[in-house]
Formats: C-alpha cells, sequence, structure tokens
C-alpha cells in the first residue's frame, strides 16, 4: 500500500484514442512554413498530447477527429479510455464516470462550461448529482476536457473532477459546412438491426461576423438484457428474467454566433436531448427453496443461505391464494413488469465576450432542465395457485450458487406458453404507479481578467456565478377497484428467451398491457410519501492569480462559496389516514412542511508547471473542493408499507442540513514528450475527504406507525457527517508511434480509496463504483486510405449501490471490453466505418460483497458472503457506418 501523504505525483495524461486533428507546421530548409493537416489516429494522439503540453494545469481531452467524427460510438466509453477514469456501464451503455476512484456522484459534468440538469428513466434509481451520459450523441461533441486538479475559477462540485463538453461553433467552421452520417447496428443479443442518423450543417456571412450551426442526430433502438437474478429474499427463488427496451434517442443542437467586431462576441445555444426508453422484464420464478416434501439443500454459506439444492417429486399447491396461506407449490411464477419511461434535458444559454485594452470580459445567463423517472408502471402477473383456471409449470432440478454465476439445470422443463395461461388476465393493481421527477438550474456569471506586469504575476481574474437549482420528485398510485378483464393473448404475442438457459415464456406487449391497465383505474392519487422538493441557492465568488517566469508558470487563488437548502416535504408523524385516502399515505401528514440549513466555505487552489528542459515537464498541483450531498441523501424516504412483505419496512431520514465532502487534494506529475506525439508520464495523486456521509442504522425499531403485516417495526437509516475518506493512486502511461503507420498507446491506473467502514448499509469502506486496478491498452495501423484500431478496456472488480431496500449494494466482477475498428477513407469526403464493441462477449456479473454481519444493518442474504446476486449475458455489438462531408 501507497504511503499516505499531502504531496502528490500525478498526471493528467492525454487521451488515448482520441480524434482530433492536428494542425502541425513543418519548416522547410530555406522555404516558409507549409501546414500540413495530420489526421486520423495519429493525428489524435498528437494533438491530445500538445494540448497536454501546452495546459498549465492538469487537463486531458478528447475530441471529435472531424465533425461528426468522435472517437467512440458513446461519449463514455470515451471518457473510459482516459487515465484515472473509469466507467459504469449501466444496461449496456457507458452512463456514468468515475474519476480517479471517487464516486460518480463526485464527478461535475458541464456543457460548454456551466451545469448540465440529468434525471434518469427509472424511478427506483436514487435522485442524485451524476449526468447520465446514455442522453448524449457523441455525433453532438466537439470536445471534452477533463480537469483532474481544480482552479478558482472552475465551478465548484467535482471532487473527483470536472467534465466539461464542448459544441462547436459556427464562426470556428468553414461557411457551409455540411456533414451527414447513418450506421446500421446489430448485436448478439439484441439481434434487431438498428438505425442511427446525424448531421451537421454551419454557415457564416462572408465578413464572418454571424453565424448559425445546427446539428441533429436520432436513435432507433432495441436493448434486451438476459441473465439470472437471485430473489431468495422473497420465497427462496431464483429468476431468469429477460429485459426489452425500445430506446428512442433524440438530440438537437443549436448555436447562433455573433462578432460584430474582433473584439466583442455573442453567442446563443441551445441542445436539446430525448430518450423514450419503454421497458417490459419478465422474469419466470423457479422457487427452488419452497420445501414441498423432495427439497435437499446440500451446501450454505456464512450468511446461512443455500447455495446448492436439489428439487424433485415436484407438486402444485392448494389453489388457494398461496400467499397468504403459504401452501406453495413448485409452480413457477411468470411476471412482466410494463414501464413507460423517459428522460430528456433541455439546456439554453447566451454569452458574451469581450476584449478591451489589456482585460477581457464574459458573461453567461441560461437554465438547464430535465425530466425523467417512470410515467407509468403496470404489471401483470401468472401463477396457476392463484387463479385456478390455469395449468401448471412446475420447478424441478437443481441449482449451484457456489460460484459468481447461478447454474440452473431443471430435470422438468418450467417454459411457458400461453396455453398454460387462464384465458382471461387482469392487470395487477398494487403495482400500477407513476414516478416523475424533475431537475432545474438557472444561472448567471460574470468573469472578468486584467492583464498584470507586476513581478512574475501576468494576470488577475475574478468573477461571481449565481444559481438556483430545484429537484422534484413525485410519486402516484392509480387506484384500481375493478380491474378490467382482458384477453391473453391481447397482452402477450408470442413467446421469446427468458434468461439464458433458453426457457420460453410469452412475449409481453407493452402498450397493450398499458392500454388494459389505464382502462382499469379509476383515479390517481398522490403518495405523499413520495412528494420531494429541494432548492438550492448556490453564490461563488472567486479571484486567481496566474504568474509566468522563464520555464516556470502556475496560478493560485480562492473560492467562496455559500448555499441555502429548503427542503419541502410531508412529515412522518402517524397521521391517521382519512376516508377514501389510499393505504399508502396512513403516517402522512396532509400538510408540506419545509426545513432550511444553510452553509459557506473556502476554497484555495495552485497549481505549478515547470519546464526541466525541452522535452520534460513536472506540474504540481494542490487544492481544496467539494461534493456538495446527493439529493437523496437530504431527503426523508419511507418504503415497504402495506406491500404484503413483512420484513421490508423502512425509514431513511435524510438530512437538507448535512454538509458538503471536502477533500484537499495534491498532485505532482512528471512528463517526458519525445519525437511527434509521443509520451511517457507518471503520476501520484491523493485526496483526504472531510465530512463523508455515512449512517447510522437500527432494526425493528417503533415509529408509530403500524403497517398491516408487519405491525409497527421498521428499519431506520440516519444521514450524518463523520469520519473522512481518502484516496490516493497513480497513473502511469506510454504513447508511441512508429514511422510504418503502427502505433501503441497504452496506460495503467492504481487506486487506493477507502470510506468510512459505517458509511454505507453494507458496511464495506468503498467508493461506490471505484475499481483498485484499471488500464487500456490500444494498438492501431493506419495509412491515407485505411485504419485499424484494437482497444481493450479493463477495470477491476467495484461496487454498485442503486439503493433500495432489496437491489442495492452489489458487486460487480472486474470487466474488461476489446473493441475493434475499421475506417476506410474511400474518398476526400467519403468514409466507411465498421466498429465491433465487446467482442469477448464479457458477461455482466453481480454478486453479494458484504459480510453476514451486514444483516444487522437490515442488508438482505442474496447480497452477502458472495453469493451470486445477479448476472446477465454478455453482447457483443457490431455497427456499419458511413459519412459524407459536403
Amino acid at each position: 500500500m501507497l504511503k499516505r501523504n499531502k504531496l502528490a505525483l500525478s498526471i493528467s495524461a492525454a487521451v488515448l484514442t482520441g480524434g482530433l486533428v492536428a494542425p502541425l507546421a513543418v519548416a522547410q530548409s530555406g522555404e516558409a512554413l507549409e501546414e500540413v493537416t495530420v489526421t486520423g489516429i495519429r493525428g489524435a494522439l498528437q494533438d491530445a498530447v500538445n494540448i497536454k503540453r501546452d495546459a498549465t494545469d492538469l487537463v486531458d481531452a478528447v475530441s471529435a477527429e472531424d465533425v461528426g467524427k468522435f472517437p467512440d460510438s458513446d461519449v463514455g466509453e470515451a471518457l473510459g479510455r482516459i487515465p484515472g477514469i473509469t466507467v459504469g456501464r449501466a444496461f449496456g451503455q457507458g452512463a456514468s464516470v468515475s474519476i480517479r476512484g471517487a464516486a460518480p456522484t463526485m464527478t461535475l459534468t458541464q456543457l460548454n462550461g456551466q451545469n448540465v440538469a440529468s434525471t434518469g428513466w427509472f424511478d427506483q434509481i436514487p435522485v442524485d448529482r451524476s449526468f447520465n451520459y446514455s442522453l448524449l450523441p457523441s455525433e453532438l461533441i466537439g470536445g471534452i476536457e477533463v480537469y483532474k486538479s481544480s482552479r478558482a475559477d472552475l465551478n465548484e462540485g467535482g471532487i473527483g473532477g470536472t467534465v466539461i463538453v464542448k459544441t462547436r461553433k459556427p464562426l470556428d467552421l468553414d461557411a457551409n459546412t455540411a456533414w451527414l452520417g447513418t450506421k446500421a447496428k446489430v448485436g448478439t443479443v439484441s439481434d434487431e438491426t438498428s438505425p442511427e442518423f446525424s448531421g451537421l450543417y454551419s454557415w457564416k456571412n462572408d465578413e464572418e461576423t454571424f453565424g448559425v450551426l445546427v446539428s441533429a442526430a436520432a436513435e432507433d433502438s432495441e436493448y434486451v438484457r438476459r441473465g439470472t437474478e437471485s430473489d431468495y429474499r422473497w420465497w427462496g427463488d431464483v429468476a431468469p428474467t429477460t429485459f426489452l427496451q425500445e430506446r428512442e434517442r433524440k438530440a438537437l443542437d443549436v448555436t447562433l454566433q455573433y462578432a460584430p467586431s474582433e473584439d466583442l462576441s455573442f453567442t446563443l445555444h441551445s441542445m436539446s436531448l430525448d430518450l423514450e426508453a419503454n421497458n417490459t422484464n419478465t422474469s419466470l420464478y423457479l422457487f427452488s427453496l419452497y420445501d414441498n416434501g423432495g427439497l435437499t439443500c446440500h451446501t450454505t454459506n456464512a450468511a446461512g443461505l443455500c447455495t446448492s439444492s436439489t428439487t424433485e417429486n415436484a407438486q402444485a399447491g392448494d389453489l388457494t391464494p398461496g400467499w397468504a396461506s403459504g401452501a406453495l407449490g413448485n409452480e413457477t411464477f411468470n411476471q412482466t413488469w410494463g414501464r413507460q419511461s423517459a428522460m430528456s434535458s433541455d439546456t439554453f444559454d447566451f454569452s458574451t465576450e469581450y476584449e478591451g485594452e489589456g482585460f477581457r470580459v464574459s458573461g453567461n445567463v441560461g437554465s438547464s432542465k430535465a425530466e425523467g423517472g417512470t410515467d407509468f408502471t403496470t404489471n401483470f402477473s401468472h401463477f396457476p395457485s392463484i387463479r385456478s383456471g390455469d395449468t401448471m409449470s412446475l420447478w424441478e432440478g437443481s441449482i449451484d450458487a457456489t460460484g459468481k454465476e447461478i447454474k440452473i439445470s431443471p430435470t422438468m422443463d418450467p417454459s411457458l406458453t400461453l396455453d398454460d395461461y387462464d384465458s382471461t388476465l387482469t392487470p395487477e393493481g398494487w403495482a400500477v404507479g407513476s414516478g416523475p421527477a424533475e431537475d432545474e438550474e438557472v444561472y448567471a456569471q460574470l468573469d472578468v481578467e486584467f492583464d498584470l506586469n507586476v513581478g512574475i504575476l501576468t494576470s488577475f481574474k475574478t468573477g461571481v456565478r449565481w444559481t438556483d437549482h430545484d429537484v422534484s420528485r413525485r410519486s402516484f398510485r392509480g387506484v384500481v377497484t375493478n380491474p378490467q378483464q382482458v384477453a391473453a393473448s391481447d397482452v402477450y404475442d408470442g413467446t421469446f428467451e427468458v434468461g439464458q438457459q433458453g426457457f420460453t415464456a410469452p412475449k409481453p406487449d407493452l402498450d397493450a398491457m398499458v392500454a388494459a391497465t389505464r382502462a382499469s383505474i379509476d383515479e390517481w392519487v398522490e403518495k405523499r410519501a413520495g412528494h420531494s422538493d429541494l432548492n438550492e441557492e448556490n453564490t461563488a465568488l472567486y479571484g486567481m492569480f496566474t504568474f509566468e517566469s522563464g520555464a516556470l508558470s502556475g496560478n493560485f487563488g480562492l473560492r467562496y462559496i455559500s448555499t441555502d437548502v429548503t427542503r419541502t416535504q410531508y412529515e412522518l408523524d402517524g397521521t391517521t389516514a382519512q376516508a377514501g385516502d389510499i393505504a399508502d399515505n396512513a403516517g402522512y401528514s396532509y400538510s408540506l412542511s419545509s426545513h432550511n440549513a444553510d452553509y459557506s466555505d473556502v476554497l484555495p487552489s495552485a497549481t505549478v508547471r515547470y519546464e526541466l528542459s525541452d522535452d520534460m515537464v513536472l506540474r504540481a498541483s494542490a487544492s481544496q473542493t467539494i461534493s456538495r450531498p446527493n439529493y437523496d441523501d437530504m431527503l426523508v424516504t419511507f418504503s415497504g408499507f402495506n406491500d404484503d412483505n413483512d420484513f421490508n419496512q423502512a425509514w431513511r431520514i435524510g438530512d437538507e442540513g448535512l454538509s458538503p465532502m471536502k477533500a484537499t487534494n495534491a498532485d505532482i506529475a512528471i512528463e517526458y514528450y519525445y519525437g511527434d506525439g509521443n509520451l511517457v508520464s507518471a503520476t501520484y495523486f491523493v485526496k483526504s475527504i472531510d465530512d463523508f456521509v455515512t449512517s447510522d442504522i437500527l432494526t425493528e425499531q417503533s415509529i408509530g406507525v403500524v403497517d398491516p403485516n408487519a405491525g409497527d417495526s421498521w428499519s431506520i437509516e440516519t444521514l450524518r457527517n463523520s469520519g473522512g475518506a481518502d484516496i490516493q493512486g497513480i497513473e502511469l502511461q506510454i504513447q508511441h508511434a512508429f514511422d510504418n503507420g503502427f502505433g501503441v498507446a497504452a496506460n495503467y491506473t492504481y487506486t487506493d480509496a477507502e470510506t468510512p467502514d459505517d458509511a454505507f448499509m453494507d458496511q464495506l469502506p468503498l467508493f461506490t463504483e471505484s475499481s483498485e486496478h484499471a488500464y487500456n491498452l490500444v494498438g492501431y495501423w493506419e495509412n491515407d486510405v485505411f485504419s485499424a484500431r484494437a482497444a481493450y478496456n479493463y477495470r477491476s472488480e467495484y461496487m454498485i449501490r442503486e439503493g433500495g431496500f432489496w437491489y442495492g449494494n452489489r458487486m460487480h466482477d472486474d470487466y474488461g471490453s476489446l473493441d475493434l475498428s475499421f475506417n476506410w477513407y474511400a474518398t476526400e469526403n467519403l468514409d466507411v466505418t465498421l466498429e465491433a464493441i465487446n467482442v469477448l462477449e464479457e458477461d455482466d456479473i453481480q454478486y453479494g460483497g458484504a459480510s453476514a454481519d451486514a444483516t444487522a444493518t437490515g442488508m438482505k442474504g442474496p447480497l452477502l458472503e458472495g453469493f451470486p446476486a445477479w448476472s446477465f449475458q454478455g453482447e457483443a455489438v457490431y455497427q456499419l457506418g458511413a459519412s459524407y462531408k459536403f
């Protein structure tokens, strides 16, 4: 283990596989300089190295090779190739970004230097501060900068680092620049061909004082995830599961730019991102631990879970509702959750810049608003012990859960068809709901920079920024008293594979399910437990000096921040529900209550760059940064009431008065540059974090609210600031281009990140989504007509914490993805591309990481002692594309 201290050695290494176009001036003996454009992979790496070398701060850069040509089809995946950055691939996409071991919520993402509102499409995911990169098509992006060190003029919020996504401006492009691109994508699991279209047009007048740029992208795809989920916490079942999602992503970016003189410019920018993500999740429950007289358990683990069992002599139940009587048989239970889901993010920004004699002024005003959550939720189920007209499908066989994946070996096929179903079905009234969420920020910013000539000081920059941020979350119950019967053949259409074992079940028709459910709803009633509003008003002031003296340069400054927080919710005070109210609202007040808190702080920062020689650069930085508490940690949540489960009543007491987590950071880096774009570098970094948010958890507590099934017995989690966390690590990088068109690039990051033991209910001192080891290996070859690249990205195991009583806190197994890309530059304007992603079809494997002792905090058995919680079939995706630049 590395020794902890406050001095650190760091490199913000250039991105391995970015696609920047590098203009290179080549001086020929006795002649004027001639501009040579180096394109392709080598040009991208050269330009990235030049950006890194010339920067004062610790900055990485990744950019498009040309208009519409981003190095990866997924923005998150492109970021994952930068040293020190790891990416969470939720639902097959690079959705979350962690920098240097910090959780994704500690990564600040901005659009052209301003914050971006973001939500998710799934209402069971906590409301947090991370950005969902699955919204963002790569074709709209001109470049990305990643700040791993801080400076006074950077917005606060990113302990891990700050990601600034940049879009193009029309006055930077040639007049009438136009680009069109198309792709066809197919996967080995999601085997339908999915089309994608994108394009850009940029115009400016002859005087180059006014320009308009419009870019857009659209995608219509199907995502299929097949796997096995262990739900032993219910009736000892294992569930082969298939998730189907129809994705329709649309994006529009419009920029207007007016520059009446060389000194003054105005920019109006608008970006609209939309993702429809309607989905079904079908599970075939095998009650492998229900003992109907034929169960044999062979082995158990330290948490007391049966890890190897055999079921023989399968029998049916007594045809009464088995949930109440406990007289379950060995029938299978088939359940489909249907959700209409979407998320969007709309940003509007007006900015101006003016450069006078010896000073510069810039300003921004704008807003960013995101909407998401789940618009509509329904559920259709098949269980023969409940509906007496159904025929039987029984479970018989063996279950092996001794490894990281559950192995299912049936001796009787548990597959289902519509012939096994009753001829008519009804939606499950208890499951009908809606859970919308919103995130919105309004902002104003003014910056002024003055040139100085005072000793080594070269400039002074100061500014003020104000934001007003609102987060809201709602939950509604669709009241169903007489559910409408519908023909089973109307809501299911044919059969499809459920899980990875070859079992089949009726394939759900989401639109038909939603229509049948809506016809059954009497009214919508708000669930007061799900009503949450947060308002944050933030003000920041800063001052920053830059300096330069020979080989020495850098900056130093202070940033002052002040925050006022208001939380508005219904109180859980034991109020008796009034006549006509739904049972979910029992215990909640009928009037809203507001609670206020505030805090302020001063954040210093300094960066030094020293040229040891023409080829070697030494950098060092020190700063203090904050990450404000997750929105979800500032809210009070209450779950599990009146849901037919006796063991999951939970009360999570968030606090709007939580202080932000504050990190003291230090970096020191050594970089050796040789040749054109070649680099060898090493890094050491450290972060010491105070006021880490931890939790106290008590079980079997009385709160004055009686559950109809479990009585007044609750698990209570109280959040507070307590203790510190530490992150340190090293980053190593090498990059070399040979003269014959071949080249290699590699980086490795070691991260030692530890949190307080009581920070999470799993009691593991691990940052969320932090991997100890991560590396990238890239090899490429190119000439004027062809290019080829092989890129392997690896990260060691990491903890996923999605919140919730049942499904959070899972350890994700180590993951490696091999991606290939081939480009044919058919003409000067036409390119053809073939991409293969995850060609090794690496599986997505998750298991319990906590010890059996975590049961005291309410952790469930399938999340303990390495028990195989979830596993999903790995998918390779192949994309064929073409683009034409006019």
